[in-house]
């Protein structure tokens, strides 16, 4: 696969740039820094030397004068030395750092507080599909998701069902998160059929077996290596009773599949529409993270069971978004949005669906989920509208 062009904003500042393994951290930076000078500590002569002596990286920034850029790759492989880079930080004011990792659990562990806030947090996720633009294929990527190691390899398959277990084995076991291997591996199985569901922990850990505490402890560990979200629920200025826990997602619905056990008894419709769902989620957080403005994404439920998928609300941004994987718009299909818009008439509604016909029903925008997705990109309007 040629080289994408990535939706993720060049900065100038120092800066942390976190993400899941795979999502190409390291090749957009050599595409964007191509002058920097890369500190890798997934090299193991690197690793060793930089964990006997932290202060070897002011040697390497003295050493090299020419050199403005410098990456220090997978950080959280050695914590202290993001000691050393606020120095160099406070000291070198025309040096750029630039540090990447794929998990944030051992830097929370060690205590570090990720350099005062004198370093931006960015994050790196799986590709839009607006960076894919007529590379982009909806069935394929509701398979295989949008993970770029997994999309540019010759046997994606085969790279996705290894893709798992590759945290496990280098993430979760190397760094002794947990204790049973085997009940993490049960606990990502179990909690698979949570996925775009208000999550109830009790009812995974009694699938799991093991106490309510060690499946909170899990779910923290997953949201650490960046392997999951969770969206919480809505209730600015609600009219309604609202439900209260938050829905569950892994960050990307080829991974999903790859997780989810499957059988003749599953609703195969069924989880072709939550994947749909996973798949505009992830491409909305990746417009978020990747735009100027700030803005956060959450769903919206009652307890009388009125839904909507998400809502996106920020200064001068406020949308409901319903999605849904059929080609033809039912009455029920709208009443989620109605609802919603009867509390907040304010916000714009969106509803994504199979067909190839943009249509406006009233007070709701109803739009192809691939126009919607090629044609969501940063810093620009959701949808634009007349409104």
């Amino acid at each position: 696969m040629k080289n994408i062009v990535r939706h993720i904003p060049k900065i100038k500042e120092s800066f942390f740039l976190f993400g899941p393994r795979g999502t190409g951290k390291s090749t957009w930076l050599t595409m964007s820094y191509p002058d920097a000078l890369i500190i890798d500590l997934l090299s193991t002569s690197t690793f060793r030397t930089i964990t006997a002596n932290p202060e070897r990286l002011i040697e390497l920034v003295e050493g090299n004068p020419d050199k403005n850029t410098f990456i220090i790759d997978e950080v959280q492989k050695v914590p202290l030395i993001l000691s050393v880079v606020h120095k160099l930080i406070e000291e070198k004011k025309d040096k750029q750092f630039i540090l990447t990792g794929s998990s944030a659990r051992k830097l929370k562990r060690t205590g570090v507080d990720l350099l005062a806030g004198r370093a931006l947090l960015k994050k790196c996720h799986p590709f839009m599909a607006s960076e894919l633009k007529n590379l982009f294929n909806l069935s394929e990527a509701l398979k295989i998701g949008l993970v770029p190691l997994i999309v540019a390899s010759e046997n994606p398959a085969g790279v996705l069902d290894t893709y798992i277990g590759l945290y496990l084995r280098e993430e979760v076991q190397a760094e002794g998160l947990v204790r049973n291997i085997n009940n993490f591996s049960r606990f990502l199985e179990a909690i698979s059929f949570s996925y775009g569901s208000v999550l109830n922990i009790s009812e995974v850990a009694r699938e799991c077996e093991v106490e309510r505490k060690t499946v909170e402890g899990y779910i923290s560990i997953l949201e650490d290596l960046l392997i999951s979200y969770s969206l919480p629920v809505f209730s600015k200025r609600a009219k309604r009773k609202m439900v209260k826990h938050s829905k569950f997602y892994y960050f990307d619905c080829g991974v999903f599949n790859a997780i989810r056990p499957k059988g003749p008894l599953d609703n195969r419709q069924g989880m072709y529409g939550i994947s749909l769902e996973g798949l505009v989620l992830q491409n909305l957080l990746a417009w978020k993270d990747y735009s100027d403005f700030v803005c956060n994404i959450y769903y919206w439920r009652t307890h009388s069971g009125s839904e909507v998928d998400f809502v996106i609300y920020g200064e001068n941004i406020f949308y409901g978004i319903e999605v849904k994987s059929s080609a033809t718009i039912h009455p029920k299909d709208l009443s989620g949005l109605k609802s919603f818009h009867e509390d907040y008439p304010e916000a714009t509604l969106l509803l994504l669906y199979m067909s190839k016909e943009i249509l406006k029903k009233g007070k709701i925008i109803c739009i192809p989920v691939e126009t919607f997705l090629i044609n969501l990109i940063p810093n620009q309007p959701l949808w634009k509208t007349n409104k």
